[in-house]
């Protein structure tokens, strides 16, 4: 199958008042054609970082390094006409705070004909009766009166389902999905994936799921890749990411998922410590501070490595006692 995005040897740097940081080290993925990719790892990873730079979506103080191919076509550096062909028509994107990547002062359905009318060529009328479709479609009640409406007039669950419609209105090969249930209740996380899910299956298009919670992104993904400290530490199949973890980052990120099934722990598990800032990352493995193994033990597993100074790619070895 082919694959809808590529991304090689990704680097974004970000540089204010002479002092630089490299956010995104030397990342490489790729996701087919409907196919599900979920990108996993805590706030300040990269993982937000990396695909604003494949959609040209960088502050002027960042620069990239690598290269982001869709389409046959390099992302990367490529000129405003050419995205602008791409972003929402062809790959959309949708950002963790539905209430901030709304407009407030414009009505819904204005925002969601805006996408027809910009990357379709239709006109207002035609593309104001999509809207109410669309709305129909994310399971909104009251479509048309909820297009009379402003964004402040929608609870969090119903902007975050118009935000996913106005990505899907164009009907993109490839959705990228920023944290799509950050800040919502469990019940509407559910709906959320649920929406997500049938959408790819309609439309066979490519989602990748931006998330810092493996337990909501493990009943979508087919594949998954966690990040740290702005690399991929581990990537491969779903299953065989849950089930066999083979880096201490991945199976402590899997350890803080809360499981409904046996007696309840008396304390809810979670990580250790905080990720590096990246300016304190360095050539050594970044996630040293924060691991439950201790040096020793890395020594007497991997004698050939010296500790954790070989890197990230050096710590995949099985996690059993």
């Amino acid at each position: 199958m082919a694959a809808a995005l590529v991304v090689e040897n990704l680097s974004v740097r970000f540089t204010q008042r002479r002092v630089s940081v490299e956010a995104v080290r030397d990342v490489s993925l790729d996701v087919e054609r409907g196919e599900c990719l979920a990108l996993v790892g805590e706030s300040g990873s990269g993982k937000t970082q990396l695909f604003q730079a494949a959609m040209g979506l960088l502050p002027e103080n960042a620069s990239t390094r690598g290269r982001a191919m869709f389409d046959g076509v390099d992302l990367i550096g490529a000129e405003d006409a050419a995205l602008n062909r791409v972003r929402g028509a062809k790959i959309a994107m949708i950002f963790q705070d539905p209430m901030t990547a709304l407009t407030p002062q414009l009505r819904i359905g204005t925002q969601l004909a805006e996408v027809l009318v910009q990357h379709a060529g239709s006109s207002w009328r035609d593309a104001w009766a999509a809207a109410g479709r669309m709305l129909e479609r994310m399971l909104i009640d009251e479509p048309q009166r909820r297009l009379r409406q402003y964004p402040h007039e929608l609870s969090g669950g119903m902007r975050q389902r118009v935000v996913i419609g106005m990505g899907l209105m164009c009907g993109p090969s490839l959705l990228i999905a920023d944290e799509p249930t950050a800040s919502l209740d469990v019940t509407v996380q559910v709906q959320i994936m649920e929406l997500l899910r049938t959408s790819r299956r309609e439309l066979g298009m490519a989602l990748i799921l931006i998330s810092h919670d493996l337990g909501v992104v493990a009943g979508s993904a087919d594949r998954i890749a966690v990040m740290y400290a702005g690399r991929i530490v581990e990537s491969g199949a779903a299953g065989e990411v849950l089930r066999r973890p083979l880096h201490p980052y991945t199976a402590e990120l899997i350890r803080c998922i809360p499981h409904l099934k046996g007696p309840l722990p008396r304390r809810m598990a979670t990580l250790t410590g905080q990720p590096p800032r990246p300016q304190e990352v360095h050539a050594a493995c970044a996630f040293a501070p924060r691991c439950v193994r201790a040096e020793a033990r890395c020594r007497a597993e991997r004698p050939q490595l010296k500790a954790h100074d070989a890197g990230f790619a050096a710590c995949h070895f099985p996690l059993q006692p």
